[in-house]
């Protein structure tokens, strides 16, 4: 309980802290801002191991796609991945929902950065034109696109099936997908206390280059994530 309560402490504190120095680099080149949520990234390391103890792994770098552009598409288990992944990729472009840029200060940066919101569950002209938004900033960037294809943060036991949009993504900007599975569920789970002394592995599976039915490509996504998840509980 002392240890939990000792990282949502300093975690919460470093990150607002963060926040704060780089405020007036919202007026500053946005290379400057991406550098802040590496910083956040590696931030969110350090206190889960200082605090919890825990191992933090990173296995398949060698399946890293270079030299040409690609999404992301990763599980979802806690908020370890929304600020670690900044760290081993070129700061990812990430969609997320519109709610969260109305948040003061935070939805400040995530517009800064480039972050691409939908309305769910909406129909707008801006939903409406939401593939024509991502074609847009991905042709524009060497920043990748990074997805939650479970849609939301969900127990690591949980096998939800992803969602379509995934795949609709997939089919529209034509681009190779990279996997990546991640345990991170079993550290920091989205409610209940944090666990101690764990491992949490980021697993970086192999591509899946473009020309796929986005109908395959799905439940091809799926499969291999859940099958390396599985490995790793």
């Amino acid at each position: 309980m002392i240890r939990n309560f000792l990282f949502t402490l300093f975690f919460f504190t470093g990150i607002t802290f963060i926040s704060l120095i780089f405020l007036p680099t919202i007026f500053l080149p946005k290379k400057i801002v991406l550098f802040g949520g590496k910083i956040m990234g590696h931030w969110t390391s350090f206190c889960l191991q200082i605090f919890l103890s825990t191992k933090i792994i990173i296995k398949g770098k060698e399946n890293i796609i270079k030299n040409k552009k690609f999404f992301i598409a990763a599980s979802h288990q806690s908020m370890f991945e929304t600020f670690f992944l900044q760290t081993i990729f070129n700061s990812p472009v990430f969609i997320l929902k519109k709610e969260l840029l109305s948040i003061p200060i935070f939805g400040w940066y995530l517009k800064k950065i480039g972050s691409i919101s939908i309305k769910r569950n909406k129909i707008s002209k801006k939903n409406l034109n939401f593939f024509e938004n991502i074609s847009k900033q991905i042709n524009s960037s060497d920043r990748p696109l990074i997805i939650f294809p479970q849609g939301t943060r969900l127990p690591p036991e949980d096998r939800t099936s992803f969602k379509k949009g995934s795949s609709r993504i997939y089919e529209e900007l034509k681009i190779s997908c990279q996997p990546i599975a991640i345990n991170s569920g079993n550290t920091w789970p989205k409610k209940g206390l944090k666990k101690i002394d764990t491992i949490l592995t980021i697993s970086i599976l192999e591509s899946i280059e473009p020309g796929l039915a986005k109908e395959i490509f799905l439940k091809k996504l799926e499969n291999v994530i859940y099958s390396e998840l599985d490995v790793l509980n």
